[in-house]
């Protein structure tokens, strides 16, 4: 018989196009592998059609190696972007049998880690300076426990900063992610919002 596995996230994902643009330059992936799933969101530098092909180069690469070592991931598509516009982007590799989340970004796109009690401190990503494709500086991936409940968060920078306030965690992922691109989207530029809901 086979065995039927619960997916270790609720995803939610909300993307805003800048008006008169065919192609969204800010794009995510997610990927299984065995023990857990990677989860990204990447936004090509500026807009556009070529802005959307380097986002593209990157999610072929994290989509045929998942299980890898972010450090190694990143580097990868360092390399592969030379000559495109370039990517900033931010990865999230939960592991559901540790019960642990590595998390790692380059550039401007944040990251959040919220508990579902009100007694836990919100957990930010630390961002290392760069452009994929173009300047990687070094990148210092960090692991952090995690249980049922957590939420993840990873804005590009068409959301505002600031777009952690006044948050419902008791919202699925998808309607989460909707209203913080209704309420802190620019409007201005491509933006992209990913929310990941850990459930084992």
């Amino acid at each position: 018989m086979e065995t039927i596995t619960r997916p270790a996230l609720d995803l939610g994902v909300a993307v805003f196009t800048m008006p008169g643009q065919e192609e969204c330059g800010d794009q995510h992936m997610v990927a299984s592998f065995a023990g857990g799933v990677l989860v990204a969101a990447i936004d090509g530098v500026g807009h556009g059609v070529e802005a959307a092909r380097a986002s593209r180069i990157t999610q072929e690469i994290l989509q045929t190696s998942p299980a890898e070592a972010l450090g190694l991931l990143i580097q990868r598509c360092h390399e592969a972007l030379r000559g495109t516009r370039g990517v900033v982007m931010s990865l999230a590799s939960f592991n559901h049998i540790k019960k642990i989340m590595t998390w790692v970004g380059v550039g401007n796109v944040q990251g959040k880690l919220l508990a579902m009690d009100t007694l836990s401190q919100p957990r930010s990503l630390l961002l290392s300076v760069g452009t994929l494709g173009h300047q990687l500086a070094g990148v210092y991936p960090t692991t952090l426990p995690i249980k049922s409940g957590d939420t993840l968060i990873l804005t590009t920078d068409g959301v505002r900063e600031n777009f952690d306030q006044f948050l419902n965690l008791k919202q699925a992922p998808q309607q989460l992610a909707n209203d913080i691109m209704a309420r802190s989207g620019r409007q201005t530029d491509d933006a992209l919002v990913l929310v990941g809901r850990f459930l084992e």
